[in-house]
């Protein structure tokens, strides 16, 4: 279980670090004209994104607050909801990819909670 953990914890990393960079680095109008969100919410969310990809793993890999990864993984979930709630009026397959990837989050959570918690 620890490894399969591990494997997600990395993927879910590379693809909030990703993601989270790309959005950072596209125009602010662009993100909003897309979105309807606005542009403070549109640069705080990539930045969560980040930081959350930072969580997953950073503190385990350096044994330096190793309890905050299922933080980190919770904080995405959240985010994650939000994406699914956003993405639904495209249609549920619009909607997969980030119900998915909250899903793989919770399962990070709720592994280094309960399962295989991090010392």
């Amino acid at each position: 279980m620890n490894v399969a953990l591990w494997i997600v914890q990395v993927l879910l990393a590379g693809l909030f670090l990703f993601g989270g960079v790309v959005k950072l680095m596209m125009p602010i109008a662009e993100l909003t004209q897309q979105t309807g969100m606005p542009a403070w919410f549109m640069r705080f969310i990539p930045i969560a994104e980040i930081l959350g990809g930072l969580g997953l793993l950073l503190p385990s890999l350096l044994r330096i607050k190793p309890r905050l990864t299922p933080l980190a993984a919770a904080g995405l979930v959240i985010i994650m909801i939000g994406a699914t709630v956003i993405s639904l009026p495209g249609g549920v397959v619009m909607a997969l990819m980030p119900l998915v990837t909250g899903l793989l989050a919770f399962f990070v959570a709720y592994g280094r909670w309960r399962l295989v918690p991090l010392p």
